[in-house]
């Protein structure tokens, strides 16, 4: 985890809520509109794809260099700066917080580009009894697993603590506009045993009975450090990454629609009486 989410608010709503200054088509936005090529609502976020960062950084050209908090597209999937080519960044959604520190892939982001990744909520998939032994037996078999979506249970925004780092093809122009790639990580920890704000009527009682690993959420009270480019000591930043305070989450079954990236729209987040799935709960 995080393999798949949802990110549904509008540029706006994303400005308002992270105090952002400056948004991509910013011009777009101040005249109401959303197009879809510019930040459309997404309901099955997948690795590889554009997703909407905050970030701070000087604007280019501006000339002062001073910090300012942006609305970003980037691409999920991060490619470091030493990459002889991107063909591992989907595996490169995710960055431990117990290592993010230390691991070549992801020191230098973790010290100087940091970014917060806002979501609705994730979703993360409970493989029933029967299929996991056969899983880990080796056979064929294909297991069946049931979706759940986490979510603040409040409704608010979840952000998530990300990296984000700029890669040169170096096959193309400087003028060429792929000529510079930047991709971003999402980082994870490891998930809550304490019961759920929220829990479904069946099944699990905790995040960690859903999957042991988890998309560290931080709570509004450390955005503006996490985000804040003069802060370069490893053992501050370390501190960011404690796990928020338990009992703020709610999960609940959806649809295993959810499980085909092709299928996109708002019925993904509509809550299931019971699981379509038989699990291990």
């Amino acid at each position: 985890m995080c393999g798949r989410y949802a990110a549904s608010r509008g540029p706006g709503d994303l400005a308002q809520i992270f105090g952002v200054e400056n948004v991509e088509n910013a011009e777009n936005v101040e005249k109401g509109d959303e197009p879809e090529e510019t930040l459309a609502a997404d309901y099955n976020v997948a690795p590889t794809k554009e997703v909407p960062v905050v970030l701070d950084r000087p604007l280019k050209d501006a000339g002062d260099g001073r910090p300012v908090r942006q609305l970003r597209k980037l691409r999920w999937g991060l490619v470091p700066s030493w990459a002889k080519s991107p063909e591992g960044a989907a595996r490169m959604i995710n960055a431990r917080a117990e290592t993010v520190h230390e691991k070549p892939s992801y020191r230098r982001a973790f010290a100087a580009r940091r970014c917060i990744v806002p979501a609705d909520g994730y979703y993360e998939w409970v493989t029933g009894t029967e299929e996991r032994d056969l899983e880990v037996e080796g056979r064929r078999k294909r297991p069946r697993k049931q979706p759940y979506f986490v979510t603040p249970a409040d409704g608010s925004v979840f952000a998530m603590a990300g990296l984000y780092e700029f890669w040169r093809d170096r096959t193309l122009p400087d003028d060429h506009p792929q000529a510079w790639w930047v991709t971003c990580s999402v980082i994870t920890t490891e998930a809550e045993t304490a019961p759920l704000a929220v829990g479904p009527a069946e099944g699990p009682r905790s995040l960690a009975d859903i999957h042991p690993r988890m998309p560290l959420m931080l709570t509004p009270d450390r955005w503006d450090a996490w985000l804040d480019p003069a802060r370069t000591d490893p053992a501050g930043l370390r501190a960011l990454l404690a796990p928020p305070p338990e009992g703020l989450m709610r999960a609940y079954p959806v649809s295993t629609a959810v499980s085909n990236v092709r299928n996109n729209g708002p019925e993904l987040l509509k809550e299931l009486e019971a699981p379509e799935e038989g699990t291990l709960f």
